[in-house]
């Protein structure tokens, strides 16, 4: 999924301090774009915290209807530094690439994107969608990986079970189900339903910070209650979580993952680690789409080049015009954590 927004803030995410209980952090919405655009709810990254592990962007919507919404129509756009991870709860989304991989994304099924050096792809929701619901997700790469060619993977977790609870482990480890998808830093995704008036303890990586999405129901971590559409953070040395379902149940996403140890910064779609890389990656971007050029189709621009010269690939041509990138300020953004 891209960042729409039209004056995105270049941010400097690194680990925010310590923090001894639960921290709440408040969604915002954010458009997708366009006249009847479908909002999302993003909770990550915020000011007083961009990163968990190496989970750097968080953007939950729906159930949205699709006939009022519009559903999700993102034109190809350009991505660095990142890995992008999308689940879905309802609907079916369709995803082209420009290393070659086109696939669907389908409920409790993942799909990771390694953008690693550059990739560019697009996503719609598909004609027969009537109800799109889910979450997409940013992992940044380190350094030792951030310039590795993309690749595409997709996995179908097998649900593991127990008295009102299921778990479906789509990144890392958790209740004894491991992913095979293939990580760069360790962490963890996975979606867990619990059933109304369910007690579940998991025990967890004491190195690890975790993030908890309540998507739907009412919940409490470790005894606070966590509001509906908030992200609940807690940091390193928590070695087991206790959650209880309220009287409607839960359905929640946990994220978790080693701190990165890094600073990145980013922008729009890129992660980089200084402005200057982010300044080369929209200057390439807007060279490939022709958009700086004043081309007259940004959405094939590119296609014809040499691969040599093409950070973010070539793409099949025509589909809707590319997103252009954004404008940058006139004068340096100060980053912040």
């Amino acid at each position: 999924m891209s960042n729409t927004e039209v004056a995105p803030q270049e941010i400097l995410c690194e680990t925010n301090g310590t923090f001894a209980g639960v921290e709440l952090l408040v969604p915002r919405q954010v458009p997708l774009g366009g006249p009847r655009a479908m909002d999302v709810r993003r909770t990550l990254p915020q000011r007083q915290r961009s990163l968990i592990g190496a989970w750097c962007f968080l953007d939950h919507y729906g159930p949205d209807q699709v006939g009022d919404s519009g559903g999700m129509k993102v034109p190809r756009h350009p991505h660095t530094g990142l890995q992008t991870v999308s689940w879905l709860f309802t609907g079916e989304i369709e995803h082209r690439d420009s290393a070659g991989f086109h696939a669907a994304v389908r409920p409790g099924e993942v799909n990771l994107m390694t953008a690693g050096r550059g990739i560019s792809h697009s996503e719609f929701s598909t004609p027969d969608t009537t109800v799109l619901h889910g979450a997409q997700l940013w992992v940044a790469l380190p350094d030792t990986a951030r310039h590795m060619a993309p690749i595409f993977e997709h996995y179908r977790p097998e649900p593991v079970s127990g008295n009102g609870w299921t778990v479906r482990v789509f990144l890392g480890s958790l209740a004894g189900s491991v992913s095979p998808v293939t990580t760069h830093t360790p962490l963890l995704g996975a979606e867990l339903l619990l059933e109304a008036g369910t007690e579940l303890t998991l025990t967890t990586d004491a190195s690890f910070e975790h993030g908890l999405l309540v998507d739907s129901g009412n919940l409490a971590l470790d005894g606070q209650p966590v509001p509906k559409d908030n992200l609940a953070y807690l940091p390193v040395g928590h070695g087991s979580l206790t959650l209880v379902a309220g009287s409607e149940g839960a359905r929640v996403l946990l994220i978790g993952g080693e701190p990165l140890g890094e600073k990145i910064v980013m922008w729009w779609n890129f992660v980089g680690r200084s402005h200057e890389e982010i300044v080369a990656y929209r200057t390439q971007w807007q060279s490939e789409i022709g958009a700086d050029a004043g081309t007259e189709d940004a959405g094939t621009a590119g296609s014809g080049g040499r691969a040599s010269d093409l950070r973010f690939g070539p793409f099949p041509p025509g589909g809707p015009a590319a997103l252009p990138a954004p404008a940058l300020p006139n004068a340096r953004i100060r980053p912040r954590g």
